[in-house]
């Protein structure tokens, strides 16, 4: 090879040497970068820190790992709203990415193509005529009109729960006795022939009122409540029995009663004997509301069971809060190793007080879910203790004002006692579980994160199907309220809020978006904590569960089919692992 040659050659190599110098400097690793890996894990390694290079992907070796829980993503923000694509975007500078955490539920979406269209139901009244109420119990339409539940007297027996109720319009005479059966209070069998009927012909049953079935040794008794206020009637309410030889069937006694005891000094308020079977004398306990002195009172009897002794033993509870006429539908029973009366004030919520015996004394009352869940008793099955009640409605499914009317449809809640003996509601356990399909959110992630000053912020994140399940968490740093918002008519100022309010210690339904107020309960809760959320619906009734904290009973009518929205308003809200289901 020539000199000339040579010489040509080691230019060529010098060039191409220099040009892989610039080339690993523009395009080679680049300047490092690092990035703080921040798992969120509560009690776990805060961060781990790795190194990266302008321009290049970040690769996570090792992701954290947290129990329960699966990794749901890396956010460039602690409020996880700016995702950070792991496959196209490439760093820049140093930076800190924040996981989000999904609950690791073990399931999967699933896309489901039959549910209900209620598009062509423009009307809150033409929806509510299409839902098809199982859970929550409604009567048949009879060809007259659609009839309610009114005051439930539920009985167990044999793997069976008898739920008894006063029926409210359709063929029902003056509020009388129907009977629903039900094994999982997931379906019921309705029988058509009343059970205790109202007196067509007069007579201190004119009416029907609430009551209760006790059975001793192979005798049913059925005590309830006869009213009437006519002229002619020296009381217009007495306790009233009929017996029979099985739950189905019962044969008025006319000729038994108890009457108001004279020193209650009226003759007008007197009713809903609550029975039970006292195992050490073979008696039969009745409970009865009534007034004396302008005070709502409960009262104890002791029957035989030959019904030939009758003994007044005086005043077991005065109400102490409140200017209640009346505690209706009085209940006692035990759990562990504490006694419990519940009532239902007028106008007002379900009530509990507790005692270490059976009739008291007892401690200061306090209120379980709010004044839409009405009339409830308790029914057990030696595993379980539920609520069994009503869920209040309205008059008309397009009032945006008022959810007042009297009866509804049957809804049952477990009863559940706390460490410190106080009580709570949850949902019936068969009924949550029945809601196993899965199904995507109108969100796009599983966490929702609200940040709002004095106007309301909303995000899409459910879909108001005709019966579906919601859950997830929620934690808060503000004083203001956020919840659930159901759209009403698609009018922006009209819509339906379950209200979560710190400030005010509250868990409510409002109209109107907000300016209506319906019902409440109380809760407290503290801001940086996690909270839990279920939420249950079937047609347009529902309950609202916060942990074991609060439950609130709720009626939103014309919302299905439409998103449902979460909102805040003067907090930060961060919502995580939302779920939506319904049922097979």
């Amino acid at each position: 090879m020539t000199k000339k040659r040579l010489l040509i050659l080691a230019l060529i190599l010098v060039v191409a040497a220099a040009a892989v110098v610039v080339w690993l400097v523009t395009r080679g690793p680049g300047k490092e970068y690092t990035i703080t890996l921040n798992s969120g894990i509560p009690g776990g390694v805060a961060a781990q820190e790795i190194k990266a290079y302008s321009g290049r992907k970040i690769t996570v070796a090792e992701a954290p790992v947290r129990e329960g829980y699966v990794l749901d993503g890396w956010y460039t923000d602690a409020n996880l709203t700016e995702a950070w694509n792991m496959d196209e975007q490439t760093v820049a500078s140093d930076m800190t990415l924040y996981a989000a955490w999904d609950k690791d539920t073990g399931d999967a979406v699933q896309n489901v193509t039959n549910d209900k269209d209620f598009s062509k139901m423009r009307t809150p009244g033409s929806q509510e005529e299409a839902y098809a109420y199982k859970a929550f119990f409604l009567p048949a339409i009879d060809g007259i009109s659609q009839p309610y539940v009114g005051d439930t007297m539920p009985y167990y027996e044999d793997g069976v729960y008898y739920i008894y109720y006063l029926k409210e319009a359709g063929d029902s005479y003056n509020h009388s006795v129907y009977l629903a059966t039900t094994e999982d209070f997931l379906t019921y069998k309705e029988y058509d022939e009343p059970i205790i009927e109202a007196s067509r012909s007069g007579g201190q049953d004119a009416w029907v009122g609430t009551g209760s079935v006790v059975k001793v040794g192979e005798q049913y008794y059925f005590f309830y409540t006869g009213h009437n206020n006519s002229a002619t009637q020296a009381e217009a309410e007495r306790i009233l029995v009929a017996v029979g030889d099985s739950p189905f069937r019962f044969e008025k006694k006319p000729e038994w009663c108890i009457k108001p005891d004279n020193s209650l000094g009226q003759k007008q308020d007197f009713r809903d004997p609550q029975a039970y079977l006292d195992p050490e004398t073979g008696n039969i306990i009745l409970t009865v509301t009534a007034s004396q002195s302008n005070v709502a009172r409960i009262l104890k009897y002791t029957v035989t069971p030959s019904l030939a002794g009758v003994s007044y033993d005086g005043i077991i509870f005065s109400n102490p809060v409140g200017n209640f006429w009346n505690l209706e539908c009085s209940d006692t029973f035990r759990i562990g190793d504490t006694w419990y009366i519940t009532y239902s004030a007028q106008d007002d919520t379900l009530w509990y007080a507790s005692s270490d015996t059976p009739y008291g004394p007892y401690g200061a009352p306090t209120r379980l879910d709010a004044k839409l869940f009405y009339a409830a008793k308790h029914v057990e099955d030696g595993k379980n203790v539920y609520m069994v009640g009503w869920a209040r409605r309205s008059e008309s499914p397009s009032s945006t004002e008022d959810v007042m009317a009297w009866g509804g449809n049957l809804i049952v809640q477990k009863l559940v006692q706390r460490e410190d003996k106080t009580l709570a509601l949850l949902p019936v356990d068969a009924l949550a579980n029945s809601y196993s399909v899965r199904r995507a959110l109108a969100a796009d992630a599983s966490h929702i994160y609200l940040n709002a000053g004095g106007e309301f912020a909303f995000a899409d994140a459910f879909t108001c199907y005709e019966s579906f399940k919601l859950s997830g968490s929620f934690t808060f740093t503000g004083t203001g309220s956020f919840g659930l918002s159901f759209d009403f008519m698609n009018q922006a100022n009209k819509k339906k809020l379950i209200m979560i309010s710190p400030e005010k210690g509250t868990l409510s339904l409002a109209f109107n978006e907000g300016r209506t107020p319906i019902t409440e309960t109380a809760v407290s809760l503290t801001p940086g904590e996690t909270y839990s959320f279920t939420y249950i619906q079937e047609g347009s009734v529902g309950t609202f569960y916060i942990d074991d904290l609060a439950a609130l009973t709720v009626r939103i009518y014309g919302a299905s089919g439409k998103t449902i929205q979460l909102f805040a308003e003067n907090n930060a809200v961060q919502f995580t692992s939302l779920r939506e289901y319904t049922q097979p």
